[in-house]
């Protein structure tokens, strides 16, 4: 029988799973006090929120809300990244902190999107995409470009209209 703080960290991890896009599952054994602080202000500004739970209690959140929980990823003294905001700056701040040097206690296991469970590898992909706004500019970019050449190519004999009835007019006024 789960005790009653159980069900209520189970509820609680439940909520914050709702309100997630993905999770990542990251090892944090021998991260010092400082870098734990360090590399959680750095996932805040990013969009995402860290948090130790026990592994029991997470994985049956994860199941409960629909999603994989696999034995690899909840074993083991884990921290769960929760993505709230922009997925690829959160991979960016994991993969980035992960890379420095003194930062090899911090290791990426893997993560959970939706129902995909995801590698070291592909977390590290994501943190290579551009931004959500970056996309968004490249894909308008791309959609008004044909735009802007019909609107040139409309344009151009009315141009070429204007430009020689001003040269007409420059001829007049030499004349007169």
């Amino acid at each position: 029988m789960p005790t009653e703080y159980r069900i209520q960290q189970v509820a609680m991890l439940k909520e914050m799973l709702g309100k997630a896009e993905t999770v990542f599952v990251c090892e944090y054994r021998g991260l010092t006090v400082a870098k734990s602080t360090e590399i959680r202000s750095r996932i805040r500004k990013a969009g995402g929120e860290m948090k130790i739970a026990r592994n029991t209690l997470m994985r049956r959140a994860l199941e409960e809300m629909g999603h994989p929980a696999p034995e690899e990823l909840t074993s083991g003294p884990n921290v769960y990244t929760l993505v709230y905001g922009e997925i690829s700056e959160v991979a960016k701040a994991l993969r980035d902190f992960s890379k420095e040097k003194g930062n090899e206690a911090l290791i990426v296991k893997g993560g959970i999107m939706g129902k995909e469970i995801l590698s070291q590898a592909q977390i590290f992909a994501l943190a290579d995409l551009p931004s959500r706004e970056q996309l968004v500019a490249q894909v308008v970019g791309t959609i008004a470009a044909p735009l802007r050449g019909l609107v040139t190519v409309l344009s151009g004999p009315a141009r070429g209209l204007v430009t020689c009835l001003s040269q007409v007019q420059e001829q007049k006024e030499k004349a007169a």
